[in-house]
C-alpha cells in the first residue's frame, strides 16, 4: 500500500475533531462491518467516535454483528455542519453513495477505501486495492500495517465483511483472504458463530426466496436462469436475495444467474452471478459493475424491459 497515501490517511484522522463514515446505499455485509470496524479502530487508537451512518436498508441478518445500533440512517445526522472528514467505503462507483453524498460534498476532506476499479476516485486520499476480496481485507492490512490496537470485535466484524462478500470464500479472488481469516480464527473469531448469525432470515424473506427461485426461466439450453422479484414482494427482502442466487447456481447446466427486483417505479435493482465466466462486462453494459463472477446493478427502467435487455446482452455468452 503507497506509504504516503498511508501518511496522508493518518494525519487526516489526527486532525479531524469529526469524522462521519459509510459504504453504499443498501450495505452489505462487507460494507456495513467494514465501516463498523474501521470507526472502532479510529475510536481505540485516536479516541474519536466517528459517525456512521448509512442509507437504504441493511438486512436483518446483520442486526446482530457489533456496533449494528451505532450506526444512524443519513437522515438522522445533522448535514448543516461539515465534517472535518468523510470516509467512503466499499462504494463502486458514485451513484452508489446514496444519502451520504451531501457528506462528501460539504466535508474539508474525504477518504475512500475500496476494492473495486473505478477510474472516477472522488476523495483526497484513496487507499484502495482492487485485488481485495473485500474492503475489511484492506482495513486489516491497514491495521496491521500501522500497528493499531483492536479488540475481538473488530476481528469479528472483519471476518463478517470478508465471509458475506467472498460468498463463504466461493468468489476469493486470492488465497490473501483465506490467510487473513485463518489469523483471524486464530485470535478468536469463531466461523461458526458468524455463520449462524448469517443464516438467521424472517420467515417470510425465506418463503418468498424460495417461490421465486421456484418461478425461474431458463434460457440458452438452460445456462442462463432468471428470477423476477415483484414489487409486492421486494418488501421481503432481506439484502440481495443470496437465497435465490444460491439456490439457482446449485443446478446443473445453468453458469449464469440473473436475479431481477423492483424496487421502484421503473428502477431495477440486478444481481448477476457466474460459475466460471467473467460477466462484470454484461453489468457494466447496463450502467453497473461488480466483480468478475459476482456482479449487478440498478437500472433506472422497468422490470420487463431490463429483463429482455439482459437476455439478449447473455445470448453470446458460451
Amino acid at each position: 500500500m503507497d506509504k504516503e497515501a498511508i501518511k496522508n490517511f493518518v494525519e487526516k484522522i489526527k486532525s479531524a475533531k469529526s469524522i462521519a463514515i459509510a459504504g453504499h446505499k443498501n450495505p452489505d455485509g462487507d460494507s456495513l462491518c467494514s465501516v463498523l470496524a474501521l470507526a472502532r479502530l479510529i475510536e481505540l487508537n485516536f479516541s474519536k467516535k466517528p459517525v456512521c451512518v448509512y442509507d437504504g436498508n441493511i438486512p436483518d441478518c446483520l442486526d446482530g454483528v457489533p456496533y449494528r445500533k451505532s450506526i444512524k440512517y443519513f437522515e438522522h445526522i445533522d448535514k448543516t455542519v461539515p465534517f472535518d472528514l468523510a470516509i467512503i467505503l466499499d462504494y463502486g462507483t458514485e451513484n452508489h453513495i446514496g444519502g451520504f453524498q451531501p457528506v462528501i460534498e460539504n466535508a474539508k476532506n474525504v477518504l475512500e477505501i475500496d476494492h473495486h476499479k473505478n477510474d472516477t476516485p472522488i476523495a483526497d486520499v484513496g487507499l484502495n486495492n482492487e485485488h481485495a476480496s473485500a474492503v475489511g481485507e484492506i482495513i486489516y492490512d491497514i491495521m496491521h500495517g500501522l500497528n493499531w490496537k483492536y479488540d475481538l470485535d473488530v476481528l469479528e466484524l472483519i471476518a463478517t465483511s470478508i465471509l458475506t462478500d467472498t460468498g463463504n470464500f466461493k468468489y476469493a479472488r486470492s488465497g490473501k483472504s483465506l490467510r487473513v481469516m485463518a489469523d483471524l480464527v486464530d485470535n478468536g473469531v469463531c466461523i461458526e458463530k458468524i455463520s449462524n448469525l448469517l443464516n438467521n432470515k424472517p420467515r417470510k424473506t425465506v418463503i418468498m426466496e424460495a417461490g421465486v427461485a421456484a418461478n425461474a426461466e431458463f434460457f440458452y439450453q438452460g445456462r442462463l436462469v432468471v428470477a423476477t422479484i415483484d414489487k409486492k414482494n421486494y418488501k421481503n427482502l432481506d439484502g440481495r436475495g443470496e437465497t435465490v442466487l444460491n439456490i439457482l447456481g446449485q443446478i446443473k447446466g445453468v453458469e449464469f444467474i440473473a436475479l431481477l427486483k423492483h424496487q421502484k417505479e421503473n428502477q431495477t435493482g440486478v444481481s448477476l452471478r457466474s460459475r466460471t465466466k467473467a460477466i462484470t462486462h454484461i453489468a457494466v453494459a447496463i450502467g453497473g459493475g461488480g466483480h468478475s463472477h459476482a456482479a449487478g446493478a440498478v437500472v433506472q427502467d422497468n422490470l420487463e424491459n431490463v429483463k429482455k435487455k439482459l437476455i439478449e446482452l447473455f445470448k453470446g455468452e458460451k
